[in-house]
C-alpha cells in the first residue's frame, strides 16, 4: 500500500508530504495516524531540528477530512463518532501546535476544512498564489471539529473569524496573508524553496531554545499576561543550566558563530 504521508529528511529538515493526491489529500484516519507516528519519531530524532508539512499532487494541500469515511463513524453512533473523528483530529491539531520543533506549512492548493486547521495549528505558514481556503463544515450542517472554531477567531479576531466559519466561503491567500493565517505568499514554483528557506533561518539557532520559545508561545496564548510570564520564566530556568545556553554567550562574547549541542 501507498504511505498516506511520506518523509524525507535532508540537512536537518524533514518534509512530510500528506500523500493521496487523488483524493485531494483528503485525511482519512490512516492519514491521521501516519502523521502523528511520524511527528512521535521526528520529535525524538536529534538529526532532525524543523518539519516542512505540504500535499501530494498539483490540486490540494488537502481538502479536508475524508468525508465518507467520516459519514460512516457517523451512522454508527455518536460516542464513535467523537472518537473515531473528532478526538483524532483535534489530537492531530493540537500536536502539531505543540510540537517541540518549528513545523512549517507549505501551502500547495486547496486547504479546506481540515487542511485549514492544519495551517491555523502549525507554528508558521507559507501560502502558494494556488492556495485557496476555506472553511466549508458549515456547508454540512456541522461546526468545524479540528480546532477551527477556536484557532481561526484567535488569529482573525472574532467577528472575521466568525464570517469564514459562518459563510463557508472560500478565500484567497492574500486574504489569508491579511489575518493571520499565513506568514507569505509565493509563486508556486518557489512555495518549497522558500519554506525551506524559512526553516534554515531558524534551524542555525539552538532547538532547545526554539522548543522554549514555542512551548511559551502555545501555552502562553490562551492565560493572562500574568500566568503567561510565569511560563517564560519557567522556559528561562530549563535552559540556563544547558550548553547551548553557555555557548551562546561564549560566543557572543567572542564574536565567533555558535556550535550548539541541543542539550
Amino acid at each position: 500500500m501507498t504511505e498516506p504521508v511520506l518523509i524525507s529528511v535532508d540537512s536537518r529538515i524533514a518534509l512530510l508530504t500528506l500523500n493521496r493526491p487523488e483524493k485531494l489529500n483528503a485525511l482519512n484516519y490512516e492519514m491521521v495516524d501516519r502523521l502523528m507516528t511520524l511527528l512521535d519519531q521526528i520529535e525524538t530524532d536529534d538529526d532532525v531540528h524543523a518539519v516542512i508539512l505540504t500535499g501530494a499532487g498539483a490540486r490540494a494541500f488537502s481538502a479536508g477530512a475524508d468525508i465518507h469515511q467520516f459519514s460512516q463513524s457517523v451512522a454508527q453512533c455518536v460516542n464513535t463518532a467523537l472518537r473515531d473523528f473528532v478526538r483524532r483530529g483535534q489530537a492531530m491539531t493540537a500536536r502539531l501546535e505543540a510540537f517541540t520543533k518549528p513545523v512549517i506549512a507549505a501551502v500547495n492548493g486547496l486547504a479546506f476544512g481540515g487542511g485549514c486547521e492544519i495551517t491555523e495549528a502549525v507554528h508558521l505558514a507559507i501560502a502558494s498564489e494556488k492556495a485557496l481556503f476555506a472553511k466549508p463544515e458549515i456547508n454540512l450542517g456541522m461546526p468545524p471539529t479540528f480546532g477551527g472554531t477556536q484557532r481561526l477567531p484567535r488569529a482573525a479576531g472574532r467577528k472575521r473569524g466568525l464570517e469564514l466559519l459562518l459563510t463557508g466561503d472560500s478565500f484567497s491567500p492574500q486574504h489569508a496573508l491579511q489575518i493571520g493565517l499565513v506568514n507569505a505568499v509565493v509563486p508556486h514554483d518557489e512555495l518549497l524553496p522558500r519554506a525551506r528557506a524559512l526553516a534554515e533561518r531558524m534551524i542555525r539557532h539552538s532547538p532547545l531554545a526554539a522548543a522554549s520559545v514555542i512551548t511559551a508561545v502555545t501555552r502562553g496564548l490562551n492565560v493572562s499576561i500574568a500566568e503567561g510570564l510565569l511560563i517564560e520564566r519557567e522556559q528561562f530556568a530549563r535552559v540556563a543550566p544547558t550548553f547551548d545556553l553557555a555557548e551562546g554567550l561564549a560566543a557572543w562574547k567572542e564574536r565567533r558563530a555558535p556550535q550548539y549541542r541541543g542539550r
